[in-house]
């Protein structure tokens, strides 16, 4: 929201300096972005008039001018194509100084002295278009200073609101909070109605009331659009940030940041038949104001009339029915469009606009009445015309009403834990607005004014009382009361261990959005329907996420498309999942690999080796040490965006908690991205399910080790021939490991040679080879009965 500093100070001046005032705002919760002069610094220029103006006689695009300050008349060559005599312009004399340190001397052009420059707005810094001279009104003052009469001495305020403070969309809106703040009244302008001279009307129908429950319309007839829009109300508009177009689009563009109320007008003969408030029809289209087609969908408020939409309602008009140069009567709009009604639409179709902006966060549902009457009143003084009576088609259901609040001294006192009394919450809840009814000592039904609809709960009233008494006001104390009962079990992993477990690893933390693309989710986890946003940040952050990949692939491309060539990220937090009784939302951990499986290192040259499988397995596996280990186990496993052959599940008992795997060469392809992608997601709760630890005496009686070549299936898994070792041996078997895998001559086709070493040791004496031998025995009767397992000569 842009306003300048003089327009802002007309409705309420305090008597506080441009600093002051820029901090107190921010301070109240409106951050100020930006402060800004007007225009940059220039002087000497004041205003004058072309008494002749005559062509050059030796350029056909020059002419000389006369030129009368009120006290002296100049001579001036101009090559402005507006040059003309009787114009008031301004006049940049001999010795002025304008922006772009441009210094103005004495010169002459092709022969002819010329004393002094005329100047368009380019020339001033009022806009950056060069668009001939700067016309000033007849009866401006001749030899007045142009900063002073044109008050270029201003301030330009940007103010960043939140999207609940959608009431400080205006100038009426910042000056309210100035107003409370300095406790100084609000110097509003009479806006009184206005008298209907005609009884012209135009048909309303209104069938979707729940989207726009109040709807305005005015016919004005004959209206001149080639009017000049005054040279204050261009200033006013400019400083905002928007360009004069016509006296309509201007005055309606002016109300619209005065008291923050879009409305629209309409040229009159290009309606047919009536105006209509529908939802649009599947395959209908509107030829919009910046000429772009759109295609609407059945979920589109539109203005209608009896040939079809001829607006997006809350948005933006159409280009068959706007006012143009030929224009000369008007069908005046001022609507209430309920904010689901408008939401998200706009960025549907790629628009935003400053009607968009505020019916998507709320507009006052009492402002309507107030609005027409003073853009009508402006659009007479202006253009002329003859006003018709006003036709209101309103549905009172369906309007927001004013929240009723209850609040007590007690909560306020508690929350901020400065003692505000009864006689302050209620002088600065009065200034605010709100009106109060006590029902004892400290205890207040408080309603709100219709324009703070942000009001909802006791809460939001002791912020306002927070703010508005300052924060810096409010004493520093440490509160009492005693510790929060929020010891874990001593088996319970911490979170943060297990980011250090990973950070060891080498792997760097991501933070990424809880929202993501649809079309992305779709491709990486198909399998889920993802929750979509009703009013998205942006169309790339449309539905909440059902796994954590998405980001973290996100995230790797952005990585790789600036040059980096090994990655190891990690990231926790929750993902989101849509069930039949509401929305899971589980705490996982994900982790991507890409790149060599080692940093870069000069023993290794330029061949060195890139990350496997085995390289995701080891990690994942180094977390599971931080739990217990034993309790999981690796399957073989599917997942969506995980390669076929090269994906694992991961399991506590019988329990999934995770998957682990190559990226999937489609989604790759899809995603351009390298396959040699590594992913794993894992559910955070089991993995933080530890074990307490526990003494064991270390035994001094010496180990053995039998190393075995058992010939299985190839699709025999190796954890599986683990398991079954230790389920047939005693507590004598300590470790079992693989020390070798072969496939290949001297083996059948569809076997394979596993070696396995195991290790023996009894703590308490020393283990005797025939002891050794009956173990060894029964873990081969027993593979070979459960594995079809043989020896390997």
């Amino acid at each position: 929201m842009r306003f300048n500093e003089a327009w802002l100070r007309q409705w309420a001046n305090p008597e506080i300096d441009t600093d002051t005032l820029v901090r107190q705002i921010t301070m109240a919760g409106l951050e100020v972005d930006a402060v800004e002069p007007a225009v940059p610094p220039f002087s000497g220029v004041v205003v004058a008039r072309i008494n002749s103006c005559r062509p050059h006689p030796d350029a056909d695009k020059l002419r000389l001018c006369e030129v009368d300050d009120g006290s002296q008349v100049y001579p001036v060559v101009c090559g402005a194509p507006n040059a003309r005599e009787g114009l008031v312009v301004p006049l940049a004399k001999v010795g002025a100084q304008l922006p772009g340190d441009l210094k103005i001397k004495k010169a002459k052009l092709r022969g002819e002295p010329s004393e002094g420059m005329l100047c368009g707005a380019s020339e001033l810094g009022l806009e950056d278009v060069i668009d001939g001279l700067l016309e000033l009104p007849e009866d401006a003052p001749l030899g007045a200073d142009i900063r002073e009469y044109l008050q270029l001495n201003d301030t330009i305020i940007e103010v960043d609101l939140t999207p609940n403070r959608a009431d400080c969309l205006s100038v009426r809106g910042v000056a309210r909070e100035v107003g409370v703040l300095n406790r100084v009244a609000l110097n509003e302008p009479e806006i009184a109605p206005v008298a209907a001279v005609i009884d012209d009307t135009f048909p309303i129908t209104v069938e979707d009331t729940a989207g726009c429950p109040r709807y305005l319309g005015r016919v004005i007839r004959d209206v001149d659009v080639t009017a000049a829009t005054p040279m204050w109300m261009v200033e006013r508009l400019r400083r905002a940030g928007l360009r004069s177009i016509d006296p309509i689009v201007d005055v309606t563009n002016y109300v619209l940041l005065e008291l923050g109320q879009p409305l629209h007008a309409f040229d009159l003969e290009r309606l047919a038949g009536a105006v209509i408030v529908r939802q649009a029809n599947s395959g209908e289209t509107l030829l919009s104001l910046d000429d772009q087609t759109l295609a609407l969908g059945d979920d589109t408020l539109v203005i209608a009339d009896h040939n079809g939409p001829v607006a997006l309602a809350g948005i933006m008009g159409g280009r068959p029915s706007a006012v143009g140069a030929q224009t000369r009567h008007l069908f005046l709009e001022c609507a209430f469009f309920s904010p689901l009604a408008v939401v998200g639409r706009a960025r549907a179709h790629g628009l935003h606009t400053d009607a968009s902006h505020r019916f998507e966060r709320g507009v006052d549902p009492a402002l309507q009445w107030q609005a027409m009457e003073r853009a009508t009143a402006l659009i007479l003084e202006i253009a002329g015309g003859r006003p018709g009576p006003v036709t209101e088609q309103l549905d009172p259901a369906s309007l927001p009403q004013p929240a009723v609040i209850e609040l007590s001294a007690q909560r306020v006192t508690q929350l901020l834990g400065a003692p505000l009394d009864n006689d302050t919450i209620e002088d600065i809840l009065g200034r605010l607005g709100m009106t109060l009814k006590t029902h004892a000592p400290g205890q207040w039904s408080v309603t709100a004014p219709s324009w703070r609809f942000d009001m909802a709960i006791q809460e939001d009233l002791i912020e306002e009382l927070a703010r508005v008494y300052g924060y810096d006001r409010i004493p520093s104390r440490v509160p009492a009361g005693s510790p929060a009962d929020n010891a874990q079990p001593e088996a319970t992993v911490p979170l943060r261990r297990v980011g250090d477990a990973l950070r060891d690893l080498g792997y760097l933390e991501a933070i990424t959005y809880s929202f993501v693309a649809p079309e992305l989710l779709a491709k990486v986890d198909p399998l889920h329907q993802p929750l979509a946003l009703l009013n998205p940040i942006s169309a790339d952050l449309g539905v909440m996420r059902t796994t954590l990949m998405a980001g973290l692939l996100n995230a790797a491309e952005r990585n790789l498309n600036r040059q980096s060539d090994r990655l190891r990220l990690f990231e926790t937090g929750l993902r989101f999942v849509p069930e039949r009784d509401g929305l899971r939302q589980e705490p996982m951990v994900a982790g991507l690999l890409y790149g060599s499986a080692l940093p870069a290192h000069w023993e290794q040259g330029r061949q060195r080796r890139g990350t496997d499988f085995y390289d995701l397995k080891g990690n994942v596996e180094a977390l599971l040490t931080l739990s217990d280990p034993a309790a999981f186990s690796f399957h073989p496993g599917s997942h969506p965006a995980l390669h076929p052959g090269q994906c694992a599940e991961l399991r506590r008992g019988e329990q999934v908690v995770g998957h682990l795997g190559r990226l999937h060469p489609r989604l790759a392809a899809q995603l351009d991205l390298p396959a040699e992608i590594f992913l794993f997601e894992l559910a955070l709760a089991p993995l933080r399910e530890g074990r307490l630890p526990r003494f064991e005496t270390v035994s001094d009686q010496p180990r053995v080790r039998r190393d075995l070549a058992f010939v299985v299936d190839t699709d025999v898994a190796v954890g599986d021939l683990i398991a079954a070792v230790h389920g047939v041996c005693d507590e004598r078997l300590r470790q079992v490991e693989v020390f070798d895998l072969y496939q290949g001559e001297h083996i059948e086709a569809g076997r394979k040679s596993l070696g396995l070493t195991l290790t023996f040791q009894d703590p308490s004496r020393t283990l005797r080879d025939a002891q050794v031998n009956d173990l060894v025995d029964t873990v081969v009767s027993q593979l070979k009965q459960q594995f079809n397992a043989t020896l390997r000569d």
